[in-house]
């Protein structure tokens, strides 16, 4: 039975023997398959292997309920737009679940990519990633959007206006004040939110990030986890500029995809949205997080002086 997570929020803890069963009562051509945890867990889904080629994503909340139907509606049409230079592997929707065994939402099962995540790889080459990832957003933002979902609640408002988070980031402005320049933070911030993405709606990813790229042999192989799928501004697409790029490897991801000063502001407004939620959490390990948080910030604020005075990036 699947059950609400302890940890104080409201998503649901959900056993392994959940997802077997609902498999069994729903596809039995799969009973037979072992289902079994994945190493490092989502947030918004809880992911099993289901045998060796496929995996189940189960929404842990209401809010997340939505996701595996619009990645099946819309997986398929982006991968066949996504040209042969970049067709990194997506995910293959295969099955749409109904709720049942005490599980109150929808569920998929989609094909399994093997490959190890950037945030799991020891030793990445971050300039080859930043030209591949960049080259794959390029391809993505000329896939046509057709009627796909504009930025919604749906996924949070990835590639929508970012001034529907200013309240909470105001908040989380004044309760960590004193952590670092909370002037420039705020200057960034409303910099971020002074300029629209003028152009037509592209397709944004939603959530781009170390865990959601996989590597093969060192290599960019598999971009996942497309819940928070959308269309509009692809500037919530660009935080790994700051939270996992450096040096070279930033200057070429920034200079690969081309987008102009005021689309990478309001980057930075969404990177440091992040990271001021991230630094607002209670701390409840060795404080690593709430460092990391901190040094994100640091850079953000550091560009944003720097942009100010006119020096290039």
């Amino acid at each position: 039975m699947a059950e609400k997570d302890k940890t104080g929020d409201d998503r649901l803890h959900i056993p392994v023997e959940t997802a077997a069963a609902l498999v069994a009562a729903q596809f039995p051509q799969w009973e037979d398959l072992p289902v079994r945890p994945v190493d490092l867990n989502g947030w918004d889904n809880c992911t099993f292997r289901l045998g060796d080629a496929m995996k189940i994503r189960m929404p842990t909340a209401i809010r997340y309920a939505a996701q595996g139907e619009k990645e099946a509606r819309w997986l398929p049409h982006i991968a066949a737009h996504l040209p042969e230079s970049v067709a990194h592997e997506l995910p293959v929707p295969l099955a749409i679940g109904r709720p049942g065994e005490d599980y109150p939402f929808p569920w998929v099962v989609q094909s399994f990519i093997p490959g190890k995540s950037v945030a799991a790889s020891s030793a990445v080459d971050r300039t080859a990633l930043a030209g591949d990832l960049a080259d794959w957003l390029l391809a993505l933002h000329r896939v046509p959007v057709s009627d796909a979902p504009p930025a919604g609640p749906h996924n949070f408002f990835r590639g929508g206006d970012l001034s529907v988070y200013d309240g909470e980031t105001q908040a989380c402005l004044t309760r960590s004040a004193g952590r670092y320049d909370r002037a420039t933070a705020a200057a960034l911030w409303q910099a971020a939110l002074s300029s629209r993405w003028q152009q037509a709606p592209v397709f944004v990813h939603g959530d781009v990030s170390a865990g959601n790229l996989l590597l093969r042999d060192g290599k960019l192989a598999a971009v996942i986890d497309f819940g928070c799928l959308g269309t509009g501004d692809p500037a919530s697409d660009l935080m790994m500029t700051w939270t996992f790029f450096a040096g070279e490897s930033r200057a070429l991801f920034r200079s690969r995809i081309g987008l102009d000063a005021a689309t990478f502001a309001r980057a930075r407004g969404w990177a440091l949205w992040k990271a001021l939620l991230a630094l607002d959490k209670p701390d409840t390990d060795d404080g690593a997080a709430h460092q990391g948080a901190l040094l994100v910030i640091d850079t953000l604020l550091a560009e944003h002086r720097a942009a100010e005075h006119g020096a290039p990036l």
